[in-house]
């Protein structure tokens, strides 16, 4: 994982920690706050890791059975090793070890933000994700109206959280960061959306910000 890629992560875990007033954080909260969310991370990746392991378990547990209870293993002698069987369906098993690699992808994901968090050398992951939550302090209220010009019939207090923050995020690196690069700056807003939000929230949040990059002339 690249250091912006965790320290944008860092900063989405940091506003989901927000109150609804968010222009109060000192420098010193922020950290406070970025130290919690890596425990809550490392503990969650942990927690997320034993799901994944008692599924692949209970998985096994399930092939040995039915290994075991096939006719051609059923008439094998007493103590004979069990023959290997086909298993006729193959949906169901394609469902849990898909369901078990997205739990392990996101223990994985929690676990290196964590890591980059945590290394002395790796200081920048925290240092941008506090500047994105500064950046948006001090500008929240053009980043607010920003949004709010562009969603059409919907008040900005009405917006799933998850989708404020992303689009706050990506905004405020969009407008106030110079050297974000406006297309990673983008995908990583929808990589962000795809992984924690709503089914349909990537193409609203890219509708958005496509506004936002043509009204303030942004290449």
């Amino acid at each position: 994982m690249q250091a912006r890629r965790a320290a944008r992560e860092l900063a989405f875990i940091l506003f989901s920690q927000f109150e609804k007033q968010i222009i109060n954080y000192s420098k010193k909260d922020l950290e406070d706050i970025i130290l919690k969310s890596v425990r809550i991370l490392k503990s969650s990746a942990t927690d997320e890791l034993k799901t994944a392991v008692g599924s692949l378990i209970v998985m096994r547990d399930q092939i040995d059975n039915y290994e075991a209870d096939s006719e051609i293993n059923l008439n094998r002698p007493i103590g004979a090793p069990n023959i290997p069987v086909p298993i006729p369906m193959t949906s169901d098993m394609s469902g849990r070890i898909n369901e078990m690699i997205e739990i392990a992808e996101k223990a994985l994901t929690a676990l290196e933000i964590a890591e980059f968090t945590t290394l002395d050398s790796q200081n920048d992951v925290k240092d941008y994700a506090i500047s994105i939550a500064e950046l948006f302090q001090k500008n929240q209220k053009e980043i607010d109206d920003t949004i709010q010009k562009h969603v059409k019939n919907w008040d900005l207090g009405r917006l799933v959280k998850m989708d404020k923050d992303i689009l706050r995020i990506a905004i405020t690196e969009l407008l106030f960061i110079k050297d974000a690069p406006m297309k990673v700056v983008v995908d990583e807003a929808l990589e962000l959306a795809k992984k924690y939000s709503t089914e349909d929230s990537a193409s609203f949040i890219n509708g958005i910000l496509a506004k936002v990059i043509v009204e303030y002339g942004i290449s």
